[in-house]
């Protein structure tokens, strides 16, 4: 379910604190994955715009949830014509890999958030200045949490999410480096796990983040 307000939709984001990246997801299992992982705890879901049928899919995901339950947006989305694609099938982010401005140009233009990929203090000021909402730290695993603190030293503006080997283990060292959320891929959502339909275990693990995140946030 979309909404008109970006703040709002920036909060759900906040509040979730993990960013549930689904890479190649499947249409018959995308809905149990997304409802397991609400269950859990994490309510906001990223589907890459190179999977197969990806917005069919994330249409069908923001058709099933309410606005309390789950946000839906897109990643990997390297131009902007796959933006506004994803914006029209219901998309309420998009999040790129790199720093492309036309993916950040139509999310403006549509009124919906977006991160673009960056790694340098430099990226990350000019995606911000572009009109970027948060920024996408890429690939955090490389970089670490110490990466994140050193560009909120003097950019303490620009809200951070850093993606790519984030797990239950570091998560917690992203938040307090001054992460407002993480981007979590394999590490939450397990691939053997949804082809064997244990949804439970993809609740279990997005619990463990949830707790994870919030303990690192004293709630």
């Amino acid at each position: 379910m979309t909404t008109l307000d970006k703040h709002a939709d920036m909060q759900r984001l906040v509040d979730s604190g993990v960013v549930a990246v689904m890479r190649g997801a499947d249409a018959d299992t995308v809905i149990d994955v997304a409802d397991a992982l609400q269950k859990g705890g994490v309510t906001a879901i990223e589907l890459t715009a190179d999977t197969p049928g990806v917005m069919d899919m994330i249409s069908d995901v923001s058709a099933s949830f309410g606005e309390s339950e789950t946000i839906i947006g897109a990643g990997t989305v390297l131009d902007g014509e796959t933006a506004r694609s994803a914006l029209l099938a219901g998309a309420e982010f998009v999040v790129s890999p790199t720093l492309e401005e036309d993916v950040i140009d139509v999310a403006n233009r549509y009124g919906k958030l977006v991160a673009p990929g960056v790694m340098t203090p430099t990226e990350a000021l000019r995606g911000y200045e572009r009109g970027a909402d948060f920024v996408k730290v890429f690939p955090a695993s490389s970089l670490g949490p110490g990466h994140i603190s050193s560009i909120k030293g003097p950019l303490g503006q620009i809200p951070i999410m850093p993606t790519g080997g984030v797990d239950v283990d570091n998560a917690a060292d992203f938040i307090e480096a001054g992460s407002i959320v993480v981007g979590a891929g394999s590490a939450l959502v397990d691939n053997d796990a949804v082809e064997a339909g244990d949804f439970e275990a993809i609740t279990e693990q997005a619990q463990r983040f949830s707790d994870v995140i919030d303990d690192a946030r004293g709630e």
